[in-house]
């Protein structure tokens, strides 16, 4: 369903904040070639406040807008102008088609046929502080001249003068209500470049660049979406998210093909969105300093070249890694290695098409990349490629876990902070995400956990923030600490549960988040049900911790290598309110630098990482295995 079919006020127009991230991009208001759009706003284009505009199509073919803030936005002031009208206007004496009017004008010069403000004073326009391109009047010439004018000319002073009006109502609209974003909908409107770049403009221009117009990626997602969770209430769809699928979803496509080899031959510019139904219900992180400007991002690649072209390379060179991992993962499957090709060619495809359109999906970002990754394989029935790398790992890392615990027990108090850690940082190490460990990993079957201590950078860390988490362990302890959780095997049974232990130790209650499915070799929640089992039946303060629930287990709701607080399982969030944690701990390079480096807490918290890529670490200002330390108190 496009909400150009029906009215404004439709109820499922309001639903697709609480129904998914927002996909939205903006349009470059000066920009005359393509591509022409950027993305919106960070962190999948949420709004930034409660509020915006929603102008939609009437029936008949004009606009109404209406002030959103609620379930259901109230419509007001109808127009009867609307891309419609002009296509009516413009198709009057000669019928044609709405694509073929846009393609008439971004052949035409409206300059031809409009009366500029130039046309009017001449060269004392600027002394009245006037640009000599405005229009003054919309077909000016052509009211005044005895001759024909070309329909290029004339098609491209009828959009410009629609979009204008289209742009100053919502400007208006906008102003009145205190908003700085519109989003616009409808295919008359969205599914052409041209007429978005103009609308853009005229925004731009009657608001001087205060109110920005925003369109969603997706044509008919407002709609669609809408109308399916309305038909679903009895469903009760408040008791499940929803996440977009990268493998089976189209990109925004440029209306260039020679700007862009992958364009698809058709006239429109989406295919398709496929949703996943989440099966929990996805809320913001509670600890979150102010969670409508959080951005879980720390780059954003559609802004970035540089680093856009090093990851699209980076991830292209793993994909030969990626196809190997995911046939040797189903050894008894007789069709593995035609799947994986299949994967292989999907994934490398979105990759061109990311190449050529880097906001094709939405926001472009390293998160954005390896969830995409994970899309693919899933779709070729590859659902946990690392699944018996991880069973391996664990059994291995819990044989060594008691004699771990006796050297640090014997250490004393001060020292063994370090060497806690240290184990944390050596842990984290082992990550078949990144080449340069996988690559150690797959020449050398005997690199372990003290070989991992050797590739660690001496202290000062490249980010050392120690000796003030060491001072602040010297005060009384925390009353609950969030930890999430990175890799399975050596990280999370001798890195981050000798850690757990001693904050137990401390009489601090501790909440372990893993995901909630796999991603690489991350630890699940269902693995680290077993894990917990196993230590504890080794050690007596685990154990104690788990029947006493000082130590809970929880799932984050995400299947990803990288974390968004604001999309966080509702149940972890409860408890995490619940208990009053007041520390949370991020590890990872996935977790903790491609995401929420800039993440501002409303409680203390550490980020730690080992960079193991170079072209990042040399980025950073350090070099392969610089350490990330980061402990963060929250301004009183």
């Amino acid at each position: 369903m496009s909400p150009e079919a029906g009215a404004g006020g439709v109820a499922g127009e309001a639903a697709p904040p609480q129904a998914s991230s927002w996909r939205c991009f903006s349009v470059a208001p000066g920009r005359l070639s393509e591509p022409p759009v950027s993305p919106g706003v960070g962190g999948g284009g949420r709004p930034r406040s409660p509020a915006y505009l929603l102008p939609a199509s009437v029936p008949g073919g004009g606009r109404a807008s209406g002030r959103a803030s609620g379930p259901r936005p109230p419509r007001t002031a109808p127009r009867a102008e609307g891309m419609p009208a002009a296509h009516a206007l413009a198709s009057a004496p000669s019928p044609q088609k709405f694509d073929e009017l846009l393609h008439l004008a971004s052949k035409g010069q409206h300059a031809n046929v409009d009366m500029l403000v130039q046309d009017v004073y001449g060269g004392a326009h600027q002394t009245l502080g006037l640009s000599g391109n405005l229009i003054a009047s919309s077909f000016g010439k052509s009211a005044t001249a005895d001759r024909e004018f070309c329909k290029e000319d004339m098609a491209k002073s009828l959009l410009h003068m629609i979009s204008n009006d289209i742009g100053q109502l919502a400007c208006l609209h906008a102003r009145l209500h205190r908003l700085d974003r519109v989003y616009f909908g409808g295919f008359f409107i969205r599914g052409h470049p041209v007429t978005m770049r103009t609308i853009t403009y005229s925004i731009n221009f009657f608001s001087k660049g205060e109110v920005q117009a925003l369109f969603l990626r997706h044509e008919g997602y407002l709609g669609a979406i809408g109308a399916f969770l309305k038909g679903a209430e009895q469903d009760n769809p408040n008791q499940y998210s929803w996440g977009e699928n990268y493998a089976g979803s189209s990109g925004l496509m440029s209306s260039s093909p020679e700007l862009c080899p992958t364009q698809r031959a058709r006239s429109g510019t989406f295919d398709l969105l496929e949703m996943d139904r989440l099966e929990r219900p996805l809320v913001n992180l509670p600890l979150l300093l102010d969670p409508s400007s959080y951005v879980p991002d720390t780059v954003d690649l559609t802004d970035d070249a540089l680093a856009r072209k090093y990851w699209l390379t980076c991830f292209e060179e793993a994909l030969d890694g990626v196809v190997k991992r995911a046939v040797a993962s189903q050894p008894g499957s007789v069709d593995a290695t035609e799947r994986a090709e299949k994967f292989r060619q999907k994934y490398w495809g979105k990759l061109q098409t990311l190449r050529h359109q880097p906001f094709a999906y939405g926001t472009l970002t390293v998160r954005s990349l390896l969830d995409t990754r994970e899309h693919c394989l899933n779709e070729f029935n590859f659902p946990d490629p690392y699944s018996k790398v991880k069973q391996k790992e664990n059994g291995v890392a819990l044989k060594c876990f008691p004699r771990v615990i006796r050297c640090l027990d014997a250490l004393g108090w001060e020292e063994r902070q370090l060497a806690l850690v240290k184990g944390l940082l050596a842990g984290n190490v082992f990550d078949w995400g990144a080449k340069a460990v996988s690559d150690v990993l797959e020449s050398d079957p005997q690199f372990g956990f003290e070989e991992a201590k050797m590739k660690l950078q001496e202290r000062p860390w490249l980010v050392d923030s120690y000796s003030k988490w060491l001072q602040r362990l010297k005060g009384p302890p925390h009353k609950c600490a969030l930890i999430f959780a990175d890799n399975s095997g050596i990280d999370v049974i001798l890195g981050v549960f000798p850690f757990v232990r001693e904050l137990l130790s401390r009489g601090t209650e501790v909440i372990l988040a893993c995901n909630s499915g796999p991603a690489l070799n991350d630890v699940t929640y269902c693995e680290s049900l077993i894990v917990a089992e196993r230590i504890a039946a080794m050690d007596p303060v685990v154990h104690s911790a788990l029947r006493e629930e000082r130590l809970l287990l929880m799932q984050t709701g995400s299947s990803s290598p990288c974390l968004d607080l604001s999309r966080l399982d509702k149940g972890l969030a409860m408890l995490v309110r619940e208990r009053g944690a007041d520390l949370v701990v991020i590890e990872g390079m996935g977790r903790a630098v491609h995401t929420n480096y800039y993440a501002a807490l409303r409680c203390e918290s550490l980020k730690l990482a080992v960079l193991k890529n170079s072209w990042l670490a040399e980025r950073l200002g350090g070099r392969l295995f610089s350490v990330i330390f980061k402990y963060e108190v929250p301004a009183e």
